[in-house]
């Protein structure tokens, strides 16, 4: 599990290709190498990914066909900067909120709003059928980000960013047609799921109701 705080980003220096496979090897910051084992989860754009070899800070990471398939990972070259979370601990703070490593989708951003202080970037599902899940002052992954939903339309939603986040993360230096991964809140989809089970159930017990008075 994943706070979507993102504790340091860094770049890809080497990727070896394969088919419908790659390895990317990332220098590591010093401050996250600390205790980092061979089997050990690690959240690159908020993906969830293990550690294969450390080699001093130069750590690799195995990606499957689906993962370069469903996040931006498959778009990383060498260069890339990533933003990088080791896995919670018991003893951690939950700073964001608690989040998987697993990428639902990528969504693009459509729009970018830069006043002093601050920036609001606007993001585009591929699916408006996702945005159900996507819910005003609810919890999002963007990148690995835990960040707080503004605005909702039927097919985009926005965030407020403030400088720290900009900094700290690949958020700051993202442009018009980017690709970001999205990580929806669990327990939001959880209970927009169950609400939408319950109604359908309400709805046929009510269809069979119909039909049998209908009869009678």
């Amino acid at each position: 599990m994943f706070t979507g705080i993102v504790q340091g980003t860094a770049p890809v220096v080497s990727i070896d290709e394969k088919s419908n496979f790659r390895t990317h090897v990332v220098k590591f910051p010093q401050e996250l190498l600390p205790d980092l084992e061979l089997g050990a989860s690690v959240a690159h754009n908020g993906c969830c990914l293990t550690v294969t070899k450390v080699e001093g800070d130069l750590v690799s990471f195995d990606l499957m066909k689906e993962t370069l398939r469903i996040t931006n990972l498959g778009d990383v070259t060498v260069g890339s900067v990533v933003n990088l979370e080791r896995a919670a601990k018991f003893s951690d703070e939950i700073g964001g909120h608690l989040m998987s490593g697993h990428i639902i989708c990528t969504a693009e951003i459509v729009k970018i709003l830069t006043s002093e202080n601050n920036r609001q970037i606007w993001f585009k599902m591929p699916n408006p059928e996702l945005m159900k899940y996507v819910l005003h002052k609810g919890f999002i992954g963007i990148d690995g980000i835990s960040l707080t939903i503004g605005e909702v339309t039927k097919s985009r939603f926005c965030v407020h960013l403030i400088p720290e986040t900009l900094q700290r993360t690949t958020l700051g230096v993202k442009r018009l047609g980017d690709k970001v991964n999205i990580e929806i809140d669990p327990q939001t989809q959880a209970v927009v799921d169950t609400v939408e089970r319950v109604l359908a159930s309400r709805d046929a017990a009510l269809q069979v109701a119909m039909k049998a008075d209908s009869v009678a």
